[in-house]
């Protein structure tokens, strides 16, 4: 097992246990230095030895002192913070006394959420609304540039929570592999992952190439796919370690995922397609309090990624 794939079952189990009433944030800061550590992990092969050994220590700890520890250090990979809000996170892991802030307000408060094509357009809203909300966001998307400048734009509107930007091409399976990392390393975990990520390119048959019907199919069927399976097991854990707690995986989907369209039957196909990958994600991860919805909006043009095919040119839409 890689120290990647370590971390991203300790870390979401180590969040849920080290939170109380609220959900928490967990980051792992890469050091060798182990000085002001609550508790100290020794090095296992074992992922459940780890957890056993937290689960132990953390018992003794609230013993002898009536509360919950706030740095673990994991040796081999480094200091994990745990705080209410990710901007005491960051203070914990710079030794410094966090400053008195108004009290975040809204309905994603204490939320970690990712959204996949959250750089702009359709997701970029959604990236927008959640920070309003009070939620911690992850931007994932293909276009890095645009991506730091919004998670930039983004960070100037939280308080205590913050916006943090993941390039990530949702057709590679090592990509989304990569962006769960990254994820799972800023913030322990995440509670929502919203996979927006889509392309469009619509024409007839005499239109549409091969090449480009595998593409939209590789992003808005194969990509969802990819984003399910490598976001439940992060999610399997916080579940597993915490009681009562319900998780989210939401497909932004399409009016195309309920009926077919002319002329645009590679993006219907794909989103069709979705809707049975959301139908059957639901039955399977029901049991570990994942619930799978898929939301169909209308048409949404101001995106950078569609484009109608014609006999002799593109026209962006």
């Amino acid at each position: 097992m890689t120290f990647s794939e370590k971390l991203t079952e300790i870390l979401p189990a180590l969040r849920m246990l080290l939170s109380e009433d609220k959900v928490k944030v967990a980051k792992i800061s890469v050091q060798s230095d182990s000085s002001g550590a609550d508790l100290i992990l020794e090095e296992k092969e074992l992922v459940t030895e780890i957890i056993t050994e937290l689960i132990a220590k953390i018992q003794d700890f609230k013993a002898a002192h009536h509360s919950l520890p706030q740095l673990v250090y994991l040796n081999g990979m480094g200091m994990v913070a745990v705080a209410e809000t990710s901007y005491k996170v960051d203070c914990l892991l710079r030794g410094i006394e966090p400053e008195s802030h108004p009290e975040q307000e809204g309905r994603a408060v204490g939320k970690t959420v990712l959204v996949t094509g959250g750089a702009q357009g359709f997701g970029g809203g959604l990236v927008k609304l959640m920070v309003q909300d009070g939620a911690n966001v992850v931007i994932a998307d293909l276009n890095e540039e645009k991506g730091k400048e919004y998670a930039v734009e983004m960070n100037k509107m939280c308080r205590t929570n913050k916006a943090f930007f993941v390039k990530v091409d949702v057709s590679s399976p090592l990509s989304v592999q990569n962006l769960i990392y990254e994820a799972v390393s800023e913030f322990g975990g995440f509670d929502v992952f919203i996979s927006n990520a889509g392309v469009l390119r619509a024409g007839g048959l005499d239109e549409m190439t091969p090449e480009d019907f595998e593409f939209m199919t590789k992003v808005n069927y194969t990509g969802y796919f990819n984003c399910a399976k490598y976001a439940a097991p992060v999610l399997k854990l916080q579940t597993a370690y915490r009681d009562g707690y319900f998780a989210d995986i939401i497909q932004i989907n399409s009016k195309s995922g309920l009926k077919g369209s002319n002329r645009n039957f590679a993006y219907a196909g794909g989103k069709f397609g979705g809707i049975g990958l959301t139908q059957s994600f639901a039955l399977e991860l029901m049991p570990n309090r994942i619930k799978v919805n898929s939301i169909c909006p209308g048409n949404f043009f101001d995106g950078p990624y569609g484009v109608i095919l014609k006999k002799d040119s593109l026209y962006n839409i």
